[in-house]
């Protein structure tokens, strides 16, 4: 059975058009010994396990597409055949981008070090900065969907508040009026953008800590990917392949990470909740079985992964059952959905927001009848 969030906990609207009240301590009953419960029970299960064959097996079989990647560009040459390499680039360069999310979390290696430098090599692969990735993610895993703590609902383009979505102007202000329906055309950018925020985090930063070796990385990656491709193909068509190859890669990634939080309860910036409640009811899972973990690189089992952010991905489906029962249990709202429901949520939770934006005078009657 499928739990929903429970209708108090979602961000309730008060008096005024731009104001929102968010989920309190009130809303959440302390649980605090629920979670050493089921941490213990995890681990005697075995779940918190490393799982080196699977990761190996994984690692190989990227290495293996990536060469069959490189191995087509050749044979192809002149083609415009080239840009379903530049899209299978993209959707390995996503894969690889996963495998880095992993070893982040302490999930393929023993030590922490060594994850930390396959993290890095990683990272450099697809072009983006562990340290700049790391330091973001570690806050948004402690405060996820926390107003002003979770950078991931921080606004930039897009406005995850109604507040910030107020506050508008110019051009964004047009954009974030349609912001759900715009979401994903605009992943199509979010390949340059985390190039470009992995490169100024690097240089602009005081304190980077291995940034000459990502620095390194980033000028051993960058032309061994630009050069080939503007040599040998035409100057028309390597746009092309690189507009591709950005976009499939922008696209996979946010609609990878889009569905795990957006539309979920938000909880107020000075709310003092415990771990296991803030972690599972600002969390989505994502129905799928095996498909979507491979799709999704185990981000699919979102809840579990916030629960237990060191959990290798071939536990997360055992430990799926483990954490419903508890949560059905301890009656917590346990939240799954189907990939594309969860893609007409955050549409629809981001058009909300966007309301926002609107012109506070502009009747939406008399709008409906100007168009008339």
């Amino acid at each position: 059975m499928t739990h929903s969030p429970h209708a108090s906990l979602l961000p309730r609207p008060v008096q005024g058009p731009l104001r929102r009240t968010y989920a309190r301590r009130e809303d959440f009953p302390s649980l605090t010994k629920v979670y050493s419960q089921l941490s213990r029970t995890a681990r005697e299960a075995g779940l918190l396990d490393r799982a080196p064959w699977f990761y190996a097996l994984t690692g190989a079989g990227i290495a293996l597409g990536l060469g069959g990647a490189v191995t087509g560009f050749v044979l192809l040459g002149d083609s415009w055949f080239q840009l379903l390499i530049a899209a299978a680039l993209g959707i390995l360069f996503t894969q690889v981008a996963f495998l880095a999310h992993e070893a982040a979390h302490r999930q393929i290696l023993a030590s922490g070090p060594a994850n930390d430098s396959l993290a890095r090599v990683l990272g450099g692969i697809v072009g983006m900065s562990y340290s700049w990735w790391d330091s973001k993610h570690s806050r948004h895993h402690a405060n996820p969907n926390r107003v002003r703590k979770d950078p991931d609902i921080e606004v930039d383009t897009i406005s995850f508040l109604e507040e910030d979505a107020a506050e508008a102007r110019g051009l964004r202000r047009l954009l974030t009026r349609k912001q759900g329906w715009l979401f994903f055309p605009l992943l199509t950018l979010e390949g340059i953008n985390l190039h470009f925020l992995s490169l100024k985090h690097l240089v602009t930063e005081k304190q980077v800590k291995g940034r000459w070796i990502e620095l390194a990385l980033f000028a051993v990656r960058f032309p061994l990917l630009l050069v080939p491709v503007f040599a040998f193909l035409p100057l028309g068509m390597a746009c092309a392949f690189m507009g591709v190859q950005l976009a499939v890669f922008g696209v996979y990634m946010g609609a990878s990470f889009a569905p795990n939080h957006k539309g979920m309860p938000v909880i107020a910036r000075d709310a003092k909740l415990d771990f296991f409640s803030k972690q599972v009811r600002t969390s989505r899972n994502i129905r799928g079985g095996w498909w979507a973990t491979w799709l999704m690189g185990g981000l699919n089992y979102q809840i579990e992964h916030h629960l237990f952010p060191s959990m290798a991905r071939p536990h997360l489906a055992r430990a799926r059952v483990l954490v419903r029962e508890f949560c059905r249990t301890h009656d917590v709202p346990y939240t799954e959905t189907s990939l594309l429901r969860s893609y007409a949520i955050v549409v629809g939770y981001l058009n909300r927001v966007g309301l926002a934006a609107r012109d506070p005078f502009d009747c939406p009657i008399t709008a409906q009848y100007r168009r008339a």
